[in-house]
């Protein structure tokens, strides 16, 4: 059984990851409104991913005979000032992720809550995946200034990403 505090805090990043969705949602809005569609693509896919961790948080919560309470979800921005602002963005944001990340793994330790350190564990690994991609692209970006042509051929690349569907963790099912 879950801790109540262990519950909260779990809870509260399933809001703080929905949000992540919600920003890379709006991310691809942006870019697709600038014809960048390769980087709107990114951001789609980025957006999946988030939909992802919610559902690894979400089993977590119910195997766990705890209870999933979800919140109203912020809304993101809808502008930036340039390709590059927005992946800074989300360098800073995935930064933020990565510190909620590690205070739940404190919570998670400090409660002697072994279940909720081993779950958390793969989110400690994914941040620095995370962290690592958001900021090469920001620094792709800042090397090439406002060049057009290397904006287009970036932009063909970010094309070719595509999600991939994790292994899905069934209601009841093992972390």
């Amino acid at each position: 059984m879950i801790s109540a505090k262990m519950q909260k805090a779990l809870n509260d990043q399933i809001n703080a990851e929905l949000y992540s969705a919600y920003l890379y949602l709006a991310m691809a809005a942006y870019f697709a409104d600038k014809n960048l569609n390769g980087f709107a693509n990114w951001m789609r896919v980025q957006s999946m991913e988030e939909l992802g961790h919610v559902w690894r948080f979400y089993t977590h919560i119910n195997d766990r005979d705890g209870r999933v309470e979800l919140q109203p979800i912020a809304g993101p921005p809808k502008e930036w000032k340039s390709p590059l602002a927005a992946f800074q963005d989300a360098y800073k944001h995935e930064c933020y992720i990565t510190g909620r990340i590690h205070d739940l793994v404190g919570l998670a330790l400090k409660e002697k809550d072994r279940a909720a350190a081993t779950m958390l564990e793969w989110f400690v690994n994914e941040q620095v995946e995370e962290e690592a991609t958001a900021k090469e692209i920001a620094d792709q970006l800042k090397l090439m200034g406002d060049s057009g042509s290397v904006l287009f051929m970036l932009d063909r690349e970010l094309a070719q990403r595509m999600f991939v569907m994790p292994p899905v963790i069934p209601e009841g099912g093992a972390q």
